[in-house]
C-alpha cells in the first residue's frame, strides 16, 4: 500500500504539469477526453483486467504443478489478443471522429478535432497495457507486488518527459506521446522483464485449441461483455460533463487527486488479496476463504472511512496547494476541492467493493458479478442524467457516490446469498468505531478551516501565490496533526486495536 501511494505521487505530479500548463482550458478537456475511447477498448475486447483473470489460471497452473503448460498458454492469449486488440486500434483510429462526435456532443468542433489527434495518438498505448497486465499476472501469482507499484510511476514519468521535450513545438499533442512512451517502458517492459527474470519465456503461438486460451475466453467473456460502473463511472461523468466548459478537466483533477488514497487502500489492496484468495478457493478451503474476505473489507472500508473524513475536511488547502498556478485559478481550486470532497465520502466503498469483487473472481465466477454490475450501470444512468440536470456536475460527483454505493452493496448480497462470504462476518463494530473517529477528527479540523474562512487563500490576496502555498501547507499540517490526536484519541477511548496495530507495524510500539 505504502509503495502504491508513493508512485501515486508521481501521478499527481503529473496531473500538476497537465494543470499548469493548460488548466480548465479547452486542450485540457481535449486531452482528458480522448483517454476514455482507448479506455473502452481495452475494457470492453481484454475484459479490461487482464491480470485478474490471469492471476486465476496461473495459480492453477502453479498449484497443480504445471507452470511449463501455463507458460505456452501465456503465450498463445497474448500472441492471440494482440492481433484482436491490434486490430481494433486500427478500425478505432478510422472511426474515431464519429466516436468522440457523438460521446461528447458538448464540444465544439475545433476540441473535437483535438480531442480527435489526441485520442489517435493514445489508442496503440493499450497494446503495451494489455501485454504488461499479463506479465504482471505472472509476478502476482509468486507474490511480488513492487514492480505494480513502480510501473505507474514510470507510466506517470512518461506525459511529463514528454511534455518537457515537445511542448513548446507540438503543443498538447507532446503530452499524449509521452503518455504512450511511459505505457511502453513501465506498465509492459518492466513487468516483462522481471517476469522473465522470474523464468517466464514468452514466444508467438497461434494455437485456437489451447486449454489455457479457452478457460482465459470463459473468464474474461464476462468482463468483456458486461460493464462495471466501477469503471463506466469515470466515461458517464465525461459524457454529461463534456456540455459544460472545463467541467471535463476539473471532475477529471478531483477523481485522479481520488485515486491516489483510493488505489493505495482500494487497488493495492486487492492486487495483494488476489493469490491469496485463488490459493484458498483453490485448496477448497471456504471458511478461511470466507473470514479472509470478510477480515479484508472491514480493515479496508474501516481505513476508507477515516481517510475520507482528512480528505473531505483538508480538501480546500490541498487542492489549492497542489495544483494552483499557471492557468488554474483560484476559483477553479475551489470548484475542483468541491468535486474532490464529495467523491471522498465513498473511499470506504470503493475499497470495499475491490475486495468483494476480486472474492468472485479468485473463485474463478466473473459472470455474475459483471452481469450485477452491468444491471447497476444501466440502473445509474437515468441517475446521473437527472443528478446532473439538477445541480450541474456536482450532481455527477453525487451520482457517483449514489452509483458505487448501490455496486458495493450488490456484491456483497450475491456474496452472502452465496454463502461465499457472510455480510454478519463483517467486523460492525470496529467499523462504527472508525467513523466516530472520522466525525470527530474531520468535523474538529474542517470546523476551524471554515472558521478562518474555508479556503486559506482568499486570506490572502490572489496575486501573492507563494504566501497562499505556505499558508496551506502551514493548514495541512496543523489539521493533520489535530486529525490524527483527535482520530486517535476517539478510537483509543472507544476501544479499537487500529492504532495499536498501526504502530507494531510501523515499529513504533
Amino acid at each position: 500500500m505504502v509503495s502504491t501511494f508513493l508512485s501515486r505521487i508521481i501521478g499527481l505530479v503529473r496531473v500538476k504539469y497537465i494543470v499548469w500548463l493548460f488548466g480548465r482550458g479547452m486542450e485540457a478537456d481535449a486531452l482528458n477526453g480522448a483517454f476514455v475511447l482507448p479506455d473502452m477498448l481495452s475494457y470492453f475486447l481484454v475484459g479490461g483486467a487482464a491480470s485478474i483473470t490471469f492471476v486465476i489460471i496461473l495459480t492453477r497452473y502453479r498449484d497443480t504443478g504445471r507452470e511449463a503448460q501455463g507458460q505456452r498458454s501465456l503465450s498463445v492469449i497474448v500472441t492471440t489478443m494482440s492481433l484482436v486488440l491490434g486490430s481494433a486500434i486500427v478500425l478505432a483510429e478510422i472511426f474515431a471522429p464519429w466516436y468522440i462526435h457523438w460521446w461528447f456532443d458538448g464540444f465544439n468542433a475545433e476540441k473535437a478535432a483535438l480531442c480527435v489527434r489526441l485520442t489517435r495518438i493514445l489508442l496503440p498505448a493499450q497494446l503495451f497495457f494489455f501485454a504488461g497486465g499479463v506479465f504482471a499476472a505472472v509476478l502476482l501469482v509468486r507474490k511480488q507486488f513492487s514492480v505494480q507499484a513502480v510501473a505507474p510511476l514510470i507510466y506517470g514519468l512518461g506525459t511529463i518527459v514528454g511534455g518537457l521535450l515537445l511542448v513548446r513545438r507540438i503543443g498538447v499533442s507532446s503530452l499524449a506521446i509521452g503518455t504512450v512512451a511511459g505505457a511502453l517502458c513501465g506498465p509492459f517492459l518492466l513487468n516483462y522483464v522481471f517476469a522473465r527474470r522470474m523464468g517466464t519465456r514468452f514466444r508467438p503461438i497461434l494455437d485456437w485449441r489451447d486449454e489455457g486460451l479457452r478457460e482465459w475466453v470463459s473468464l474474461s467473456l464476462p468482463l468483456i461483455v458486461g460493464v462495471s460502473l466501477v469503471t463506466a463511472d469515470s466515461w458517464i461523468i465525461a459524457h454529461f460533463a463534456s456540455t459544460t466548459s472545463g467541467a471535463v478537466s476539473l471532475m477529471s483533477y478531483a477523481k485522479q487527486l481520488f485515486t491516489a488514497p483510493m488505489a493505495m487502500l482500494a487497488q493495492a489492496a486487492g492486487a495483494a488479496s488476489m493469490p491469496f484468495f485463488a490459493s484458498l478457493w483453490s485448496e477448497q478451503r471456504g471458511y478461511e476463504f470466507a473470514t479472509g474476505v470478510a477480515d479484508s473489507v472491514s480493515r479496508v472500508a474501516s481505513l476508507g472511512l477515516l481517510a475520507a473524513s482528512g480528505m473531505i475536511a483538508l480538501a480546500a488547502p490541498l487542492v489549492e496547494l497542489l495544483f494552483l498556478g499557471g492557468r488554474f485559478s483560484s476559483g477553479d481550486a475551489r470548484e475542483c476541492a468541491g468535486y474532490f470532497a464529495v467523491f471522498s465520502v465513498s473511499m470506504f466503498l470503493w475499497a470495499a467493493q475491490a475486495i468483494y469483487a476480486r472474492a468472485f473472481y479468485a473463485a474463478g465466477n466473473t459472470l455474475l458479478p459483471m452481469a450485477a454490475g452491468t444491471v447497476v450501470t444501466l440502473v445509474s444512468l437515468p441517475i446521473y442524467a437527472s443528478l446532473y440536470r439538477w445541480y450541474g456536475a456536482m450532481g455527477l460527483a453525487i451520482a457517483s457516490n449514489l452509483g458505487i454505493a448501490l455496486q458495493t452493496g450488490t456484491i456483497a448480497v450475491l456474496l452472502h446469498q452465496r454463502r461465499m462470504v457472510s455480510l454478519a462476518s463483517l467486523d460492525f463494530a470496529e467499523m462504527g468505531r472508525c467513523l466516530l473517529a472520522a466525525l470527530a477528527g474531520g468535523g474538529a479540523v474542517w470546523t476551524v478551516i471554515w472558521g478562518l474562512g474555508n479556503l486559506p487563500g482568499d486570506l490572502l490576496r490572489p496575486h501573492l501565490r507563494a504566501q497562499i502555498r505556505w499558508t496551506d501547507l502551514a493548514v495541512l499540517v496543523a489539521g493533520s496533526a489535530v486529525w490524527v490526536v483527535i482520530a486517535k484519541w476517539v478510537l483509543e477511548k472507544t476501544g479499537s486495536a487500529l492504532p495499536r496495530v498501526a504502530m507494531k507495524r510501523l515499529g513504533l510500539g
